[in-house]
C-alpha cells in the first residue's frame, strides 16, 4: 500500500467525486492492505457509476477471497450484462472465466 498515492487519489476524488478512474484506483491500493475496504469501494464505484465495467471484475475477486459467493455471483451477473451492452468483450471474458470457477 502506497500511502502518498492514496493521498493523492483520495484529493483526486475530493475534487472530482465523479472520477470513475481514481475511485477504482483507490480501490486497488486498498485491497493489499485492507479487503474490507477495498471491496466497499469498489461496491460504491458500482453503485454510482454501472458503467465503469473494471470494477466489477475486481469487486468479484474479491468478493470470491472473502468466500461470499452470492455477492460474488451477482457482480458477475450483473458485470457480464453491463459490459455485454458495451460491447467489451475482454471484460465479459473475464468475468465468465471467474463465474467458471464457481461452478
Amino acid at each position: 500500500m502506497n500511502l502518498e498515492r492514496i493521498k493523492l487519489l483520495e484529493q483526486y476524488i475530493q475534487e472530482d467525486p465523479s472520477d470513475s478512474f481514481s475511485r477504482y484506483a483507490l480501490a486497488l491500493e486498498w485491497a493489499i492492505e485492507d479487503q474490507d475496504k477495498a471491496v466497499v469501494l469498489l461496491l460504491a464505484l458500482i453503485k454510482d457509476d454501472p458503467q465503469y465495467v473494471p470494477a466489477y471484475y475486481q469487486a468479484a475477486v474479491l468478493l470470491l477471497e472473502q468466500n461470499r459467493i452470492e455477492e460474488t455471483k451477482i457482480v458477475i451477473t450483473e458485470g457480464i450484462k453491463m459490459a455485454a451492452r458495451q460491447n467489451d468483450h475482454k471484460t465479459i471474458k473475464e468475468l465468465r472465466q471467474l463465474q467458471d470457477e464457481l461452478d
